[in-house]
């Protein structure tokens, strides 16, 4: 049973990508805490709004935007704002990670990737801390993964794009936290989405990456959603600059 954070409540959150995979669960999950979300994705999002008004009783705002245009997704946070109050709370969820070998990436690649799952995260920030600061609080999670942790082959601009993102995540932590605007990251393990399922998991790569796991069951996006609500919510209000791993326990330490 998710816990109710009551400070959720009324609160504006806005969500990359939270029309689908890891970012839909997070958009239900915040509707469910009575938030007034908007969210960004590229590809048509309202049978999944229609079916969240069905579900929770609340309909979230999708605002068609490719992230890799800075000036499209400033201007989604200024539309979010305008029709739910200035964003409170900030989920960079939106990333894509393509396999790919090092020998395959060009500089279209490159840009491409990075613009995607790094310098999007970027510009979201500087769309919503003006008006975090102004109203003396905020929270912004990032979402990374445990790809990078593990040393993972495959994606290697992905794995490093999530690597740095915890530098941004602490450095912003650092640099905003006089503001009160606590910076955190969120690194899911290898999460069962529609997209997942339908391009990379295997029954025997399933069955090797479980092994490996501490807890013997998949995850969900619901999974996900509970560190994200903890991190976006007064409960976490002194946690900030720190990575927080969602993985069935298989980047663990000691």
């Amino acid at each position: 049973m998710t816990p109710i954070y009551p400070d959720l409540e009324h609160a504006s959150v806005f969500i990359t990508g939270g029309g689908s995979g890891i970012g839909a669960g997070l958009t239900e999950a915040f509707l469910r805490q009575g938030a007034r979300v908007a969210f960004v994705q590229r590809s048509d999002a309202t049978a999944f709004c229609d079916m969240m008004a069905e579900q929770t009783g609340r309909r979230p705002l999708f605002i068609p935007c490719d992230i890799t245009d800075r000036a499209a997704l400033v201007g989604a946070v200024e539309q979010a704002a305008a029709a739910h109050g200035p964003v409170r709370v900030l989920v960079n969820n939106a990333a894509n990670d393509q396999r790919h070998s090092l020998a395959d990436v060009t500089e279209d690649f490159l840009d491409w990737a990075l613009a995607i799952n790094f310098k999007s995260y970027i510009y979201a920030c500087q769309a919503v801390i003006p008006a975090m600061q102004a109203a003396g609080a905020g929270a912004i999670v990032n979402m990374t993964s445990i790809s990078y942790m593990m040393g993972q082959a495959g994606y290697p601009v992905y794995t490093s794009a999530n690597s740095a993102l915890n530098g941004l995540t602490r450095s912003l932590a650092r640099e905003f936290g006089g503001d009160r605007i606590r910076v955190n990251a969120v690194a899911p393990g290898w999460v069962m989405t529609p997209k997942q399922l339908e391009k990379w998991v295997t029954p025997e790569g399933l069955d090797a990456h479980l092994a490996k796991q501490c807890l013997p069951d998949t995850l969900s996006p619901a999974d996900i959603a509970g560190g994200v609500l903890f991190l976006a919510s007064n409960a976490s209000r002194a946690v900030t600059g720190q990575s927080l791993v969602i993985d069935g326990g298989v980047v663990v330490t000691g």
